[in-house]
């Protein structure tokens, strides 16, 4: 199966935001601050605390939705100069062949140690950090992602 594609901004942050909220250390630091905000809430309500506690982890939760949501997924796009490059990739029943103009890459299957599916992606995981993304658009049909997800799925492992 061979696929062209281009990568969509929009579609591209979302993508990261996805796997930014999707880290454990991400949900564990998120799932601590929400905590400390609604316990400094309650013991503001009940004036067991200063007003300045409830203002600093409200502080603390918007800083950290700014930076995840906004801030994060923005810096990572503008550095990155593969999401405005053109691709080919074809995907073979051993490898994963990805061409660009400046050249082209294979992977075999055990390259990759697993993969997710987000609303517009296929997020090709080679470790916890480094993934490659693969445009869901960029297939003619419903029929082509299904046999490219059953693909993955019995080529990567869960």
């Amino acid at each position: 199966m061979t696929i062209e594609f281009v990568y969509d901004k929009k579609q591209v942050i979302q993508a990261l935001r996805y796997h930014f909220l999707n880290r454990p250390e991400i949900r564990i630091l998120l799932i601590f601050v929400n905590v400390f905000a609604i316990a400094s809430a309650v013991l503001l309500y009940f004036d067991k605390v200063q007003p300045i506690s409830f203002l600093l982890f409200s502080i603390l939760w918007f800083l950290l939705m700014l930076v995840i949501w906004r801030i994060l997924p923005q810096t990572i796009y503008k550095r990155s100069h593969t999401f405005k490059d053109r691709f080919i990739m074809q995907i073979e029943e051993e490898q994963i062949i990805l061409q660009t103009e400046r050249g082209s890459k294979s992977w075999p299957w055990r390259s990759f140690n697993k993969f997710v599916e987000s609303p517009y992606f296929f997020h090709l995981y080679f470790d916890a950090r480094s993934f490659f993304l693969v445009p869901k658009d960029a297939f003619k049909d419903i029929r082509e992602i299904q046999q490219a997800r059953s693909l993955l799925k019995a080529k990567i492992p869960a």
